[in-house]
């Protein structure tokens, strides 16, 4: 079980400097996160910082330009670094922000650093070229990219003291992150056709005519593409219902953060759901101002009283 994490000490300047570094780079590239870590306090903001750097920097190196076989080597440099920052190897005046910054937030937060292995594993399945036939094989490589990242934002948030079923909030915060990746892969699905991945299962495809991809503004002829994304929304709302289960065992700060982020893609699925071909035409996102709203929905509390009076319904 996680706990709540007690006050930490001042971190000193060159720390305090490699947070700030971090932070910059979620903020240029991550608006989504971005919104919701904004809730949180500062020690867990800057902790939750140092972790999406981290992801993005290897996340940047599957997707980047490189030939396969230095991203591998790349990806290997990564976790020896990880290696480094797991041993406490990483002084404060070392050159790298990010690895000095993890390894503040890894001494003073109880993350589990070996989700960040996991995530390193789904990138080289990117570069491996990997394909999957079935929902239980995606669900793999969303465990790696999506659902270890829901874990180490959990060594972050802590839980509530007492709160009931909170042993299992490591699984809900797991399975939220699949659905959230589900989502992503949704609305990048014409994105990643074009830069040679697919990642809907080969089963799913086949069942709704879409074998031959999505290279361009419109479905394959006479494929059921509506059907398709219909039958993938229901099973990422199945997943965001499990994961929201997550929510009243977070303090409330914490809750608004996941219930923002979460908010934000939950809305996403509601217009993919509404005009599937969206897709396929152009990034499908929110406006500003509703994605502040959604964080002003999380701070206020609406979607954890709501899943926690669902919650009590089940078991009366």
């Amino acid at each position: 079980m996680i706990r709540t994490v007690e006050p930490q000490p001042p971190a000193s300047a060159p720390v305090l400097a490699a947070y700030s570094y971090c932070e910059a780079v979620t903020g240029q590239q991550a608006r989504n996160f971005a919104y919701g870590i904004r809730l949180l306090p500062a020690p867990k903001r800057r902790a939750m910082s140092a972790l999406y750097a981290f992801s993005r920097r290897v996340d940047d190196i599957g997707d980047g330009p490189l030939a396969n076989d230095v991203k591998v080597t790349r990806l290997e440099d990564t976790r020896a670094l990880l290696t480094r920052i797991r041993d406490g190897a990483v002084d404060e005046d070392d050159t790298d922000p990010v690895a000095v910054a993890l390894a503040h937030a890894a001494a003073h937060f109880p993350i589990p650093l070996g989700g960040l292995d996991e995530l390193i594993d789904g990138v080289q399945m990117d570069v491996r070229g990997e394909t999957y036939e079935t929902w239980d094989d995606l669900k793999v490589y969303c465990r790696c990219v999506a659902g270890a990242i829901g874990r180490l934002s959990l060594g972050v948030f802590g839980t509530e003291r007492g709160a009931r079923g909170a042993e299992r909030a490591p699984e809900y915060a797991d399975t939220l992150g699949l659905a959230l990746q589900l989502t992503n892969i949704l609305r990048d699905v014409r994105e990643d056709a074009e830069g040679g991945r697919t990642y809907l299962p080969a089963d799913d495809l086949a069942k709704f005519g879409c074998s031959a991809g999505f290279g361009g503004p419109t479905p394959p002829e006479g494929s059921d593409f509506a059907g398709l994304v219909h039958f993938e929304v229901r099973r990422a709302r199945a997943l965001f219902a499990e994961g929201y289960r997550l929510l009243p065992l977070l303090d409330r700060r914490s809750g608004a953060c996941v219930a923002a982020m979460a908010g934000i893609y939950r809305r996403l699925l509601d217009r993919i759901e509404r005009d599937p071909g969206a897709v396929l035409r152009g990034r499908v996102s929110l406006p500003g101002r509703e994605k502040a709203y959604v964080a002003a929905r999380g701070l206020s509390g609406l979607d954890t009283r709501h899943v926690t009076r669902r919650t009590v319904r089940r078991r009366a």
